[in-house]
């Protein structure tokens, strides 16, 4: 088989398709991220249906495209856990039989002492917590003090707080960088995560200088093994951050969904040979933790406009790969990621539209399909579907 050019792979944060079968251990039985959703005010979905977001197994939304002009199918995590991390390191192929930590009652005491000792810095809350109900709950104490405002949440994260003018922004990424050090073995978080934030109680807002400190994935990745073989590995929006850098070649930050789509068109203008690696984080971190319906439907109806651009850029050898690393349903009382199975939409000139490819057993397939695409021997624990969605 002729070998791909181009392989672009974009995370719809958080865009799960319902629950998976263990998901009552996780407290999210009945959860289904694109159900609630479509809901949700605005919620238009043209372009994605007709590739087939809609006859993928079990998804009961919308309306399903008679003639389907991609393949699709259903993900499901492998990985114990529901978090970003994991999450995308399955993606690219490692699948995790242990969750990272969590901690439902805030860090041991151990922990904060030794933080506060190596940083300088005393804490505040140390437990979890929504992060904007965090700010109007201890902003104005964390100003008059100086304090750090750590929290977490049911995720494996370790985050940190600070209003820019008190904490500035360069010393709360120091801090990060020590809780990250200090974090690893038995206390090794997913991430470590500075939140700075800006304003007048009670209206603080968060800004653009959020920044993870991931743990490095545990094993070899495609993105290594794509770059060992010489082929440009690029990361958008988070997707440096997830992978601690490792096997990233170059990287874009951007500040919100808009961003993502407009580098991910720039990107498709652009002549390299590889992988466009892109997390759009909107749904996740602005609509999903908030419990924002619509706002989750009309981010989504953003992206199907933006895909709708995005599709007439694709070349002759190029695979455009959308998915998802959990869900986070916007309409169930809990405001944390959801344990569900994910979409998998694929399209290019030399996909076999309407190929079906039911549902997979782990996010790893997709990883071992990208490097399937350059001929790169496959270092992942999943297999390659490309030759059921290839003409």
């Amino acid at each position: 088989m002729k070998q791909y050019k181009r392989v672009f792979l974009i995370v719809l944060d958080s865009v799960g398709i319902g629950a998976m079968p263990d998901a009552s251990e996780y407290g999210d039985a009945g959860s289904n991220t694109l159900a609630a959703a479509s809901k949700g005010a605005g919620f238009a979905l043209p372009v994605l249906g007709e590739l087939g977001l809609f006859n993928i197994d079990g998804v009961a939304c919308g309306e399903k495209a008679a003639q389907p002009q991609g393949a699709y199918g259903r993900m499901t995590e492998a990985s114990k856990g529901k978090d970003t991390t994991i999450g995308h390191w399955e993606i690219s192929g490692i699948i995790s039989p242990r969750p990272l930590p969590t901690y439902p009652n805030g860090f041991p005491q151990d922990v904060i002492e030794e933080f506060q000792r190596r940083t300088g810095h005393k804490v505040l809350c140390n437990k979890p917590y929504s992060g904007t109900q965090l700010l109007l709950d201890c902003g104005q104490e964390h100003q008059k003090t100086g304090a750090l405002l750590v929290y977490t949440s049911a995720d494996s994260v370790f985050q940190i707080a600070a209003h820019e003018e008190v904490i500035p922004l360069t010393e709360l990424y120091r801090c990060c960088e020590i809780a990250r050090d200090m974090l690893r073995g038995e206390h090794g978080v997913g991430r470590v995560i500075a939140r700075p934030f800006v304003g007048t109680y009670p209206n603080y807002t968060r800004t653009a200088g959020r920044h993870d400190y991931s743990l490095e994935p545990p094993a070899e990745t495609m993105l290594d093994a794509l770059r060992q073989q010489g082929y440009d590995t690029i990361g958008v929006g988070k997707i440096y951050d997830i992978f601690a850098g490792k096997g990233i070649g170059k990287t874009f930050k951007t500040a919100n969904n808009q961003e993502g789509i407009q580098k991910t068109l720039e990107l498709l203008k652009e002549d390299f040979s590889g992988l466009a690696f892109i997390n759009l984080v909107d749904f996740d971190m602005v609509y999903g933790h908030r419990n924002n319906v619509d706002g989750y439907a009309q981010a989504l109806t953003a992206f199907d406009k933006g895909l709708a651009q995005m599709l007439p850029l694709l070349g002759p050898d190029d695979l455009l790969l959308i998915t998802a690393d959990h869900g986070c349903d916007p309409a169930t009382p809990s405001t944390d990621h959801s344990r569900e199975y994910t979409p998998l939409v694929a399209c290019g000139p030399r996909v076999k539209q309407g190929a079906n490819l039911g549902t997979r057993s782990t996010f790893a397939d997709i990883g071992a399909t990208v490097l399937d695409c350059f001929g790169v021997e496959n270092c992942t624990q999943g297999q390659s579907f490309l030759s059921q969605i290839s003409k």
